[in-house]
């Protein structure tokens, strides 16, 4: 996606404006403008001057993003320049109008002492309010000058409102002072005195100041939507200390190259990512992942920029330097996602584009209709201007990018970061939950779970025995004993004639003692094992781990029993998944007596097992008939599934191609971050969906108010000046209410509701997926399809024996065991249904 910042645009006209005028361009496939950014996406094959160009003949200015004058060195385009400048207004348009009111208003409502000139002179009054309602309006000229710049492009905005009703009231007023000066050369002195009543000079000066008060307050707010963001980018340090010849040398951290050497003292920010060559420390990584608690990194391990190295000195190799570091591109994840538009923003969108040209034309039709109804021109001007300047584009347009940008930044201060907009609007619309085993619900890497020592031995003498043999072991497993050894401290001996056999198994000898060691299966063959030995390595085996067995010189030293144990926040996260009404199934390629246990752990509503790779993603495609799937993994194999899904979560320390395929990534690698991403999904649509309804009444109310519709029912009547207030607060409210995001605790449970289910999921037809093993070719799928097809509950079977599926189409809930046995007794194997 092209980034362009866009200059000029005041409100949501604007950026509907700017966005038809780019779509229209030869080559662009998408465009979204994001008025509380002043950015703007473009995908296509479109020339950048084309697009530039476009823009520009729509009204308003734009360049390539980070390319403005206005863009400091570090490309910090999140920088809050507007509010200084609209103070600075503020400040002089209020010293203006505090004298404008006291001789306005302040005189003749509340009879405050004037010189003597100005009470005998009336013309002298309205030359006097004239020239300081002009000094507004010239303090102000930047609503004129976009306002009729817009209705020049026949594209008339929020400036135009503004401007038009200001002028208004000022060319009303300069009407009013003529025909006083008339009055006065014929020496009409009650219809002079009568005029002084008829100036609209304080409304024309109070409208601008109102609405700059509202744009101050509006930038002000907006700043802080983007304050996370900006924590970011300060978090990176500026230099970086190289080693170079044998020397440290001290260089600007953009300067650091692939390859480098780099060191960092405790206390010190880590410049780049890297990977460490020297040295071992504890790294305090909450600027990425949210974690307070500092990890231990040691030689061979990543550290990553704007992280901090908080206890032992470390010497690293620069690995990710530049735009590729993980904090540039969680900065650029989140700029993206700001980028980017929710589903939600397009009714908005489509009433934002007609919003200022229906408003004007409400605006005549009351003048008209006021007059035609008898009343003075000066009665029927109010009530048109006060429709000009309630009106607010601006909280439209608002509403749904101050709620994405908080959002995001929310999340990103997390460690969960969404993509784009469409993300974090539909992640809380998630009814399943497809879950990857290894490395999602479980640590992904083997503990040592159970020691039974026998024959004699205790505890510490089997694991001395069992590390002794394996610590030459290349297997997986083995790593999980020798870790646990030296947890327990525990030294191997040195053997010799080590082998690893055929058959699981391995053999040495160890001070003149034979050693064997290996599967069941593979030292049941080489000594001879009782009954009360064999139940308890099956027994470890149906709950999920894999039975390692010892012997010393033929005789059973005990069992060691070796597991990818589930992650601490597992069960709880599935938990909260399922509080929040999301049905939970864990996908996983192992054996179903394996996954079974790992799902009885985590109490997952459903468990696939024996899934091929190329499975899952069809298991993914037959989910989503049943409801919006998020699937979750971390590995390269659940790629295709990731993208398959309706939402892809990718566990942070997973492979980068299951983050490139995914559409949130989790930084911690932590499960219980999937709920609190839900959670914080359907906190900010709430949000998005309480400033819409705020944007929407408030135009619906305010519009027929100021046009006068309840003056003959209540005897309400809007003066143009609280039309004004009313017009720079809405905006005003629309982003505080956004900002409230930031109070969020996305881990708190206990407010977590069920989302009700959607009238299609309801009539939706009943449908089940078999996952099935043994099916070799056609003739088996035809086997599997005719049993099925023979149930009563079972209307058509769709058999694919290379993805390994049977999917139902049911009239009628069948009972999963009956389904099993039906295909089993075929001679296949079922290992899931969901």
């Amino acid at each position: 996606m092209k980034q362009f910042d866009i200059t000029g645009m005041s409100c949501a006209a604007c950026s509907a404006r700017v966005e038809k005028a780019v779509s229209g361009v030869e080559g662009v496939t998408s465009c979204s403008v994001n008025l509380l950014t002043n950015s703007m996406g473009v995908d296509g094959t479109a020339d950048n001057a084309a697009i530039i160009a476009a823009v520009e003949s729509a009204g308003y200015g734009a360049s390539e993003k980070g390319t403005a004058p206005t863009a400091d060195a570090r490309g910090d385009a999140s920088s809050d320049r507007e509010t200084p400048v609209l103070k600075k207004r503020l400040i002089y348009s209020a010293a203006f109008l505090a004298v404008l009111m006291y001789f306005s208003m302040g005189h003749s409502m509340l009879g405050w002492p004037v010189p003597a000139f100005f009470a005998k002179n009336h013309i002298a009054m309205g030359l006097l309010q004239l020239l300081l309602a002009a000094a507004v309006m010239a303090i102000n000229q930047k609503f004129f000058i976009n306002g009729f710049k817009g209705l020049v492009h026949r594209a008339p905005n929020m400036d135009t409102l503004v401007a038009l009703g200001s002028a208004a009231s000022f060319g009303w007023s300069v009407y009013v002072l003529f025909m006083m000066t008339q009055a006065q050369l014929d020496g009409d002195s009650a219809q002079v005195t009568a005029y002084m009543h008829d100036f609209y000079f304080e409304s024309a000066a109070m409208i601008l100041t109102l609405i700059t008060v509202g744009k101050m307050l509006e930038a002000r707010s907006k700043g802080r939507t983007t304050d996370a963001l900006k924590g970011l980018m300060s978090l990176a340090p500026e230099t970086a200390t190289l080693i170079k010849n044998g020397a440290e040398v001290t260089v600007p951290a953009k300067d650091v190259q692939k390859g480098d050497i780099f060191v960092v003292r405790p206390g010190e920010s880590i410049p780049v990512d890297g990977i460490i060559t020297e040295g071992d420390t504890a790294v305090n990584e909450a600027a990425l992942t949210g974690e307070s608690i500092p990890t231990d990194k040691t030689v061979g391990d990543t550290v990553s920029a704007a992280t901090i190295n908080q206890t032992g000195f470390i010497k690293c190799e620069a690995t990710r330097v530049g735009e590729d570091t993980t904090l540039s591109r969680i900065i650029k994840m989140v700029g993206d996602a700001a980028a980017t538009k929710a589903p939600i923003a397009k009714l908005a969108d489509k009433v934002s584009g007609v919003f200022v040209p229906g408003v004007i034309i409400i605006a005549v039709l009351t003048t008209l209709v006021w007059l035609l109804l008898g009343r003075e021109l000066s009665f029927a001007l109010a009530r048109g201007i006060s429709v000009l300047v309630i009106s607010c584009p601006c909280a439209l347009g608002l509403a749904t990018p101050v709620a994405v940008m908080v959002g995001s930044s929310v999340g990103a201060k997390n460690g969960i970061l969404f993509k784009t907009a469409v993300s974090l609007e539909n992640t809380g619309k998630t009814e399943i939950a497809v879950l990857d085993k290894t490395g999602t619900v479980t640590r992904g890497e083997p503990e040592v779970t159970d020691i039974l020592p026998m024959g004699g031995h205790d505890a510490d003498s089997l694991l001395a025995l069992a590390v002794s043999l394996e610590k030459k072991s290349e297997h997986p497993l083995a790593r999980a004993v020798i870790d646990a050894a030296a947890q327990r401290h525990i030294v191997p001996d040195e053997v010799t004639d080590f082998k690893a056999l055929p058959g699981s198994g391995l053999t040495a000898k160890l001070k003149g003692n034979t050693l064997i060691g290996g599967s069941l299966r593979f030292i049941g063959e080489n000594i001879k094992l009782d009954e009360k030995a064999k139940k308890r390595a099956k027994s470890l085996a149906q709950k999920g781990r894999t039975p390692l067995l010892f012997a010393k010189n033929g005789r059973l030293a005990g069992i060691i029993a070796v597991a990818d144990v589930i992650k601490d926040d597992s069960a709880q996260a599935v938990k909260e998944l399922q509080n929040m009404g999301i049905r939970v199934i864990m996908l996983t390629g192992d054996n179903e007596n394996t996954a079974a246990a790992i799902g009885a752990q985590a109490g997952v509503d459903e468990v696939i097992a024996g899934v091929m790779p190329d499975g899952k993603e069809n298991v993914v495609q037959q989910l989503k008939k049943r409801g919006r799937v998020a699937m979750v993994g971390d590995g390269i194999n659940d790629a295709p599934a990731l993208t398959s899904a309706d939402m892809g979560i990718a566990i942070g320390a997973g492979a980068d191609i299951a983050i490139d395929a995914a559409d949130i990534v989790l930084m911690k690698s932590s499960l219980s971050d999937v709920p609190a991403a839900i959670r914080l999904s359907r906190a900010v649509l709430k949000n998005i969906k309480q400033n819409l309804f705020w944007a929407f009444f408030y135009n619906i109310i305010g519009i027929p108010l100021a046009a006068g519709v309840f003056i003959g029912l209540f005897g309400w009547k809007l003066n143009p000046m609280f039309g004004a207030a009313a017009m720079s607060l809405s905006s005003f409210f629309v982003v505080t209410n956004a900002l409230r995001l930031n109070l969020l605790n996305i881990h708190d449970s206990s407010h977590d509701k069920p989302i009700k289910p959607t009238k299609q999921q309801e009539e939706e037809t009943m449908t089940k997926t078999m996952t099935i093993e043994g099916m070799m070719c056609g003739h088996c799928e035809a086997r599997v399809k005719k049993v099925l097809e023979a149930l009563p509950q079972v209307d058509k079977a769709e058999v694919s024996h290379t993805a390994g599926t049977a999917v139902l189409t049911l009239n009628a809930p069948v009972d999963d065991a009956v389904l099993k046995k039906t295909v089993e007794d075929q001679d296949y194997k079922v290992t899931g249904i969901a």
